[in-house]
């Protein structure tokens, strides 16, 4: 959460000189003349971003050996699609998946490397978006997400399997898009997500429990068509 709190106040900083820069734009376009389109009710934006999912790993704990669990930082693709019931409210659907590695640290027997497992955390956003007719349109938004895990690689032969736990958190979202031209936007967007999650596994010692709140931070670029 403070890493979202940090990345939405520079996002800020750096978006109120832009807004007073914005030249107004109407919400439709001359076809041909590759002039901007901005947002409109009734309409759809697909989204491609690059993004990179932070795992913040916080009040971790493990039974047995003691120790904290650590999910490794990555990098993916997401899409996302949006409908705009007015100019300035839409809902965001997205979909990525990454693969993370996962440790616990400092537990009786040392630090311990678990394996591998990938995350498809589906998210459902409801958001505001400000000028929605201008070059440059900032927005805000919440929902919900799931984090779904699947594919888990354990690291042997020290752990044998292990298992995630999905569950449902909530989502916090701010990003900008800025249109280049007719259809064409670029975007810029951050999510704080609040997953807490329960994994198991089964080791040469026995078996281990332990829970975390992974809250990852998602940063994301990439491009978007309305249409």
């Amino acid at each position: 959460m403070k890493r979202f709190l940090l990345a939405s106040t520079v996002m800020a900083a750096l978006v109120a000189p832009l807004a007073g820069l914005a030249p107004p734009a109407a919400a439709q376009t001359i076809p041909g003349t590759g002039e901007p389109v901005g947002k409109q009710a009734g309409t759809f934006m697909l989204r491609l971003r690059a993004i990179g999912v932070i795992p913040e790993n916080w009040n971790s704990r493990v039974q047995g050996i003691g120790g904290s669990v650590s999910a490794t930082a990555q990098a993916g693709p997401e899409l996302d699609l949006s409908y705009f019931f007015t100019d300035h409210i839409a809902v965001e659907a997205i979909a990525a998946s990454t693969r993370h590695n996962i440790k616990v640290n400092g537990s009786a027997i040392g630090d311990v490397d678990v394996g591998s497992a990938w995350v498809l955390p589906p998210t459902i956003t409801a958001q505001y978006h400000f000028m929605p007719h201008e070059r440059f349109s900032p927005y805000v938004g919440a929902g919900v997400t799931i984090a779904w895990w699947y594919a888990s690689s354990p690291s042997q032969p020290t752990i044998t399997k292990f298992t995630v736990g999905n569950n449902l958190g909530a989502a916090l979202q701010i990003g900008f898009d800025y249109n280049i031209s007719g259809h064409w936007f670029a975007n810029f967007d951050v999510k704080q997500l609040f997953l807490q999650t329960n994994a198991k596994a089964n080791t040469v010692l026995g078996g281990v429990e332990a829970h975390t709140a992974l809250n990852p931070l998602v940063v994301g670029a990439g491009i978007g068509y309305r249409f």
